[in-house]
């Protein structure tokens, strides 16, 4: 599914007006049960009438397991996606690989959050110093990353300008250090969405230190012949550049004041002064 997800904005304008994508689709699948007078439903009868006993006379009812809406689009998505994991499973090709890498870190990305820069600041502190202690201290992440054969990663061919896309001499970056500046970086774009100014100026200053951070990582690589923690370098170049360029600009104490979720707690708590 990620994989279709990540196809079909390239699929869909490519498609012909006969597939008709406002045709859409619905798969429901749901789990009927049966309670006997004086018995308890389990928890997969669902809150209220599974979990109470069951008095004098027995109980029917249903519960909805999957429900997923679709359209022609997803299917041929689908299909394509078939496609590239029968390729990866057979061939295990770099391009292949990637494309599952990358839906997957698209998907962490829109699944998990930060609600604040201070969070933000604390996860990516916490692993940059676990990045360069488990590459440098030992060779635990360089074995596992190298020997678990899985789309965890992201491999690019370092003899690709001799053997084009049959190189077999890789370099390897792992999806956490796609997703966690990811998470970051998406952070900045809300809090920029929350001033309303129609400014993406932290987003995409930020997005270009990532570029330049992964740069230098390789260069570092190559150089020196041996592996690198990316956080070691992506890290300072995520935090560092937003950072400075909202002290610059007078919005630093803004930026650590700014919070995705902060109507819940202040309701409370102003429900709280109102009551007491």
């Amino acid at each position: 599914m990620a994989v279709s997800s990540l196809l079909r904005p390239f699929v869909k304008p490519c498609l012909p007006s006969v597939v008709k994508p406002e045709i859409t689709y619905c798969l429901q699948l749901t789990e009927n049960y049966h309670l006997e007078p004086g018995t308890t439903g389990g928890g997969s009868a669902g809150a209220g009438e599974g979990e109470n006993k069951s008095e004098g006379k027995s109980t029917e009812g249903s519960v909805e397991m999957v429900h997923y809406n679709f359209d022609r689009v997803d299917l041929i998505c689908l299909l394509l996606s078939f496609i590239f994991g029968l390729w990866y499973i057979l061939k295990k090709h770099w391009i292949a690989n990637n494309v599952f890498g990358l839906s997957f870190a698209i998907k962490g990305i829109e699944m998990l959050s930060l609600n604040s820069v201070t969070n933000g600041c604390i996860l990516l502190g916490g692993l940059f110093l676990y990045d360069v202690f488990w590459v440098f201290g030992t060779d635990v992440m360089v074995t596992v990353a190298k020997s678990f054969d899985a789309p965890i990663k992201f491999i690019f061919p370092m003899d690709f300008l001799e053997k084009g896309v049959w190189g077999s001499n890789f370099a390897l970056l792992g999806l956490g250090d796609v997703v966690l500046p990811g998470i970051f970086i998406a952070l900045l774009l809300r809090f920029e969405n929350s001033k309303s100014v129609g400014s993406r100026f932290y987003f995409i200053s930020t997005c270009v230190a990532y570029l330049a951070g992964l740069i230098l990582t390789v260069v570092v690589m190559h150089v020196f012949n041996a592996a690198q923690p990316a956080l070691l370098y992506l890290v300072p170049a995520c935090l560092g550049l937003p950072l400075s360029l909202a002290a610059v600009k007078g919005d630093l104490a803004e930026l650590f004041r700014y919070e995705d979720y902060p109507s819940e707690d202040k309701g409370k708590e102003q429900a709280g002064t109102k009551y007491d």
